[in-house]
């Protein structure tokens, strides 16, 4: 029986889960060995084929909260995790072009689950800019068997987003102890290893990657968001935890030459709304085809047939097109930058990803609103949970103001000032 038909009871939200026992490295826990992919072109394949599974159990799965365990076991062991790991260590290293397109897909048909891989993508770019060999060699390694990076980076009550107070203490014998309490942590609950974001006595930013099981890691499932209900966003709380030297990585040296770990980071969340957008209007076109009536007056036997309706589901296309298409050019530009890394090629990386996350966030909240529009009052039935589309878009594209985007793309064009390093464009 599939996961979506499972009766299940999902954990209370609040509740501390049990981290499971870490198995051998050659499988994740609990979990069979991952399939390695060969390149590009498979990758779309799977992505596209997990994307129309996911599909089926998505509303069920966000009305009832459903944490979608056995999707993620799928996507883990479908190899799809492993697609940015480099070449010489294994993996596909496919382009930044194919990854937003699995992001897109994935977010059409779930954008809950689809959020959940995006900051394991972010951790393993961390790790190829910044890893050591060693470091390089295992962690790709434990990327290549499925397991899953999440993330403990954002937290609550500080003066700003970038006011990392987690501290991560040195010890005499150069291992560290890892103290602080995270929220909006999407991923960890499902995790194998945790990247957490964290200030050394010099104020420097680190990322240590710890053990989802680890002592004095708890993982708090109490995430309430009124939009991607199955990211599981919660709370990690970090008591006194003990870190080796070796799992613990120089971040802010990433910040101090031309970079794209902004850029990748912000390409993944403005193809998870291209994703909602494309996935809304799908929805749109069904319910008119299938359920909506003609408004009286139009004179027609289909409400599909209404020139009005027609004209609007033309500007809601072309505006999920035009979405698409600069997802496209970002990806681009992104993989033209990795070929030859400068300012101006980071630059002009960052400034399109900015441009593509503005416009992808408008449509998403546009067209998932419009669906309502178009569709008519039985649309708005809670039983058909169509609003989760919305709740996605609006709660989504709250993850970073897009006015600052446009600030930033004003400044650049108008007097070539070139966009900050900060990693958040």
């Amino acid at each position: 029986m599939s996961a979506d038909t499972t009766t299940e009871t999902p954990p209370e939200r609040g509740t501390t889960e049990t981290a499971p026992e870490r198995g051998a490295t050659e499988t994740a826990p609990g979990r069979g060995a991952a399939e390695v992919i060969a390149d590009d072109a498979e990758a779309l394949a799977v992505a596209a084929a997990l994307a129309d599974e996911f599909r089926s159990g998505a509303s069920d799965r966000d009305a009832g909260r459903r944490l979608p365990r056995e999707e993620l076991d799928r996507l883990s062991g479908s190899g799809l995790l492993a697609v940015t790991v480099p070449a010489e260590h294994g993996g596909a290293d496919v382009t930044q072009q194919t990854l937003a397109e699995i992001f897109r897909l994935l977010a059409s048909a779930d954008a809950s689950l689809a959020q959940i891989p995006q900051s394991h993508f972010v951790y393993v770019n961390v790790i190829r800019r910044q890893g050591t060999a060693q470091q390089r060699a295992f962690f790709f390694g434990e990327v290549l068997a499925g397991r899953r990076l999440g993330n403990a980076q954002s937290e609550a009550g500080t003066k700003h987003v970038q006011d990392i107070r987690t501290r991560l203490a040195r010890r005499p014998d150069g291992s560290y102890v890892l103290t602080g309490v995270k929220q909006y942590s999407t991923g960890a609950l499902f995790a194998d290893w945790i990247p957490v974001l964290a200030r050394t006595e010099d104020d420097a930013l680190h990322v240590a990657y710890v053990p989802r099981d680890a002592e004095g890691l708890t993982v708090v499932d109490d995430w309430d968001g009124m939009g991607q209900r199955t990211t599981a966003s919660g709370t990690v709380r970090l008591d006194a935890v003990q870190v080796p030297a070796d799992r613990v990585l120089p971040h802010h040296l990433t910040f101090q030459g031309p970079q794209l770990h902004g850029a990748v980071a912000q390409l993944l969340h403005a193809a998870i709304d291209a994703g909602i957008a494309a996935g809304a209007l799908s929805e749109a076109v069904d319910f008119v085809r299938t359920k909506s009536r003609p408004w009286f007056e139009s004179g027609f036997e289909t409400a599909a047939e209404d020139p009005l309706l027609i004209q609007r589901f033309g500007e809601l296309a072309v505006q999920v097109r035009a979405t698409e298409a600069l997802l496209g050019v970002a990806a681009r530009e992104i993989d033209t930058a990795r070929a030859g890394l400068t300012e101006e090629s980071a630059a002009e990386a960052s400034v399109a990803v900015a441009a593509a996350k503005a416009h992808a966030a408008a449509t998403a909240v546009e067209v998932s609103s419009a669906l309502f529009e178009v569709s008519g009052t039985r649309s708005a039935l809670d039983s058909l949970n169509l609003h989760r589309h919305w709740r996605d878009a609006r709660t989504h594209t709250l993850h970073d103001p897009a006015r600052w985007k446009i600030q930033h793309i004003g400044r650049y064009v108008l007097n070539g000032t070139l966009p900050p390093r900060h990693g958040l464009l």
